[in-house]
């Protein structure tokens, strides 16, 4: 029996560390929020050592990518964010050689209004063409050239809502034909489009199925899971993670035990059958394993950890080799390593080097961490022990430095508001 439920580890491990949608890229690209499998992690290696003697090298800053907290998407010689810009918020094309911006567009009248204004989406890339999401609930397709293909109202078309006022923040994932969208509606939690037309594919309705969170959207992006055999889409919502069928929709499990009521951000973590969740506010952390339920899937809760143990704020979650490498506390980015399969944690919370909250990206068997304070930080992903291998402060900060770093083509990128940076890793 025990070499059984081993062996079923180590296939979630395995399964953790494969491709779980988005679209095809090289290696050097990043085409989407958290990279090419939406997990935070880069496939780059060779491109860190150390940085407690030297740090990156500054190659470039940029501006004119207007103001905002959105992550970037790389491809190729072309970055691409969404920000505020003089006629409204929009999506934005920068040259990687330099900085420079290639083109702007615009696409609300004026920029919104709401708590920390500013674009939170990053473009999703595929081929020729980008979508995006605005922080007042529009979901955009547009070719690489900057050009608009179509456009759709979250609150106009499914009666769309957050589940607190700070704006869309959701990064859309293209499946194959379909782009996947959260507009929060009372008959349109999620929603399936076609990703060259705009046109309804299905919408997906949630149930009650708990009395924590709001309702409404919450502030993380949908992954694909594979779990119990059934092909799914998985969301944080205002309610909690919940599952629906990427065949039609169909409203698959929810959980709500992990959950708060004022921001559910963090995007979950699929590991094989299994799904881990985690949010603030003083809620704490869950792992869930999902099994056929007659022609659909149930969620089994494995373990729950209470907020003195774990609570993601924002920043995200990354699952390395059995281990979830994450920060810790309200407003908080503690570093902590916790072993998935136990819920119990390996080492830490650690001491931030930073203040705030922290932003999780992994490249060559290290994270990068990014605080809000935007201090910069390079750990070693291991589970052994807690080993910092240096710190830097950007040559520029302004506000909170919210926006994920990103690593492509052996450097380091870190948006901050209206300027972008570019480290030599």
């Amino acid at each position: 029996m025990k070499i059984v439920r081993r062996f079923k580890w180590a296939v979630m491990v395995l399964l953790a560390g494969c491709a779980i949608g988005g679209s095809p890229a090289a290696a050097k690209d990043w085409p989407q929020w958290r990279g090419p499998d939406r997990d935070g992690k880069s496939t780059e290696t060779g491109v860190i050592k150390s940085w407690e003697q030297k740090a990156p090298e500054l190659l470039w800053m940029g501006e004119g990518v207007g103001n905002g907290y959105a992550g970037i998407a790389v491809v190729g010689d072309r970055i691409y964010t969404t920000g505020d810009l003089k006629d409204g918020q929009g999506v934005v094309a920068v040259n990687a050689k330099d900085g420079k911006v290639l083109w702007a567009t615009a696409l609300t009248e004026g920029a919104p209004k709401h708590g920390y204004e500013g674009a939170r989406c990053t473009p999703t890339v595929v081929g020729d063409h980008l979508w995006v999401t605005t922080s007042n609930g529009m979901i955009a397709c547009l070719t690489t050239e900057g050009k608009l293909v179509w456009k759709k109202n979250f609150k106009e078309e499914w009666g769309g809502r957050m589940m607190s006022g700070w704006g869309y923040a959701e990064s859309i994932l293209i499946d194959g034909k379909a782009a996947i969208c959260t507009p929060g509606g009372a008959e349109a939690m999620m929603v399936a489009l076609d990703k060259d037309t705009g046109r309804e594919i299905w919408k997906s309705t949630m149930p009650e199925f708990g009395k924590k969170g709001k309702d409404g959207a919450g502030y993380g992006s949908a992954v694909i899971s594979m779990a119990a055999g059934v092909k799914q889409y998985v969301q944080m919502t205002g309610r909690g993670v919940i599952g629906v069928r990427a065949s039609d929709g169909k409203f698959l499990w929810g959980y709500d035990r992990a959950t708060n009521s004022t921001a559910n951000i963090s995007t979950p973590v699929v590991a094989g059958d299994h799904v881990f969740t985690s949010t603030a506010y003083g809620a704490g952390a869950g792992l869930v394993k999902l099994v056929k339920d007659g022609d659909g899937v149930k969620a089994e809760e494995v373990y729950f950890l209470k907020p003195d143990v774990l609570q993601n704020h924002h920043g995200g979650m990354i699952l390395v080799d059995g281990h979830i490498y994450c920060g810790h506390k309200q407003n908080g980015g503690d570093p902590i390593c916790i072993d998935i399969k136990t819920g119990k944690p390996v080492w830490g919370p650690e001491e931030a080097p930073g203040k705030g909250s922290a932003a999780f990206t992994y490249v060559d068997g290290h994270l990068i961490l990014r605080y809000q304070d935007g201090l910069v930080a390079l750990v070693e992903a291991t589970p052994k022990e807690f080993r910092l291998k240096g710190t830097f402060k950007p040559k520029f900060q302004e506000r909170e430095s919210w926006s994920h770093p990103v690593v492509s083509g052996g450097r380091l990128y870190l948006r901050e508001q209206d300027k972008l940076m570019c480290y030599q890793l």
